[in-house]
């Protein structure tokens, strides 16, 4: 990517996490009080589950180095806006949902250097091995995703009037963003793209499918209700792409790392269209 592509996506990422603090409050954050039980599992499965199952499929599945960091950048990332949008759509717990968001968003800052770096050591030729740098890199995340948020949970704070009026149209023009940022992924990298589904398509619809399983049975193993367990596996299961394809083209300076990310973004709308119907008709037989 060129360098005004490069800071349209850093910029577009700042607008999407400004709309997704005009969203929150701090009683979002007291929640993990409220419900313990949920928010462990949950962030159990974001944190920690997710990655290991990210590396273990990027392990087993014969993969170019770039397919299997995509894929590990995208397993280290949070879940983001789209994950509360489905998650409401799809009856689950939205308060729930918007609390793994917050809080995943916030503890990631310090463990997606570590598994990047990780994944870069270990799926790399040692000729090729890019190394992070640790705090230039938490301090560039908080740029594009922490300060964002505050400033956006600040306006809500202050001026609720004024954020409730702009929370719907600047997440209509967060969707808009990522889809847009997803186009100029998909265009500027089609012959790549092309290949690219062939190559992480079928890892890519694995990753979406096991962790939101995983999600989902391990929540209920723990006697969690069924509309958390929803939210739980939407957020194990819907990640923040374009954070991942941010951090592949602006922090690792790779576009080829981005190819993975832009092809899971793309699969996890219709996986989380499948969870939308699916939780509007157990709502209609619920009713």
């Amino acid at each position: 990517m060129d360098k005004i592509s490069t800071i349209v996506l850093g910029v577009s990422l700042i607008i999407i996490m400004l709309g997704m603090g005009l969203s929150l409050t701090l009683s979002d954050f007291k929640r993990i009080f409220i419900y313990p039980k949920a928010v462990f599992v949950g962030l159990t499965n974001q944190i920690l589950i997710l990655p290991l199952v990210g590396f273990l499929l990027a392990s087993i599945f014969s993969l170019k180095p770039e397919i299997a960091i995509g894929i590990m950048i995208l397993a280290a990332c949070p879940g983001g806006a789209t994950s509360n949008l489905i998650c409401h759509l799809a009856k689950g717990d939205i308060a729930l949902s918007v609390t793994l968001t917050a809080l995943s968003s916030f503890i990631t800052i310090i463990t997606i250097p570590f598994i990047v770096n990780f994944s870069l050591e270990h799926f790399l030729d040692k000729g090729q091995v890019i190394e992070l740098d640790i705090v230039k890199t938490v301090v560039q995340i908080l740029a594009i995703t922490v300060i964002p948020v505050s400033l956006g949970m600040v306006i809500r704070r202050y001026k609720e009037n004024f954020a409730a009026k702009m929370e719907k149209p600047v997440r209509i023009a967060s969707g808009v963003v990522m889809a847009v940022v997803i186009l100029g992924i998909t265009i500027q990298e089609k012959d790549s793209l092309i290949t690219g589904f062939k190559e992480a398509g079928l890892v890519s619809i694995c990753l979406n499918l096991f962790t939101m399983l995983i999600g989902y049975f391990s929540a209920r193993l723990f006697r969690v209700t069924t509309k958390r367990s929803i939210s739980i596996a939407i957020e194990s299961g819907i990640q923040n792409g374009t954070l991942a394809i941010t951090i592949a083209v602006v922090l690792l300076n790779n576009s080829s790392f981005a190819i993975a990310p832009a092809v899971y973004s793309l699969l996890m709308f219709f996986t989380g269209a499948a969870l939308v119907y699916l939780g509007m008709r157990n709502d209609k037989k619920t009713v």
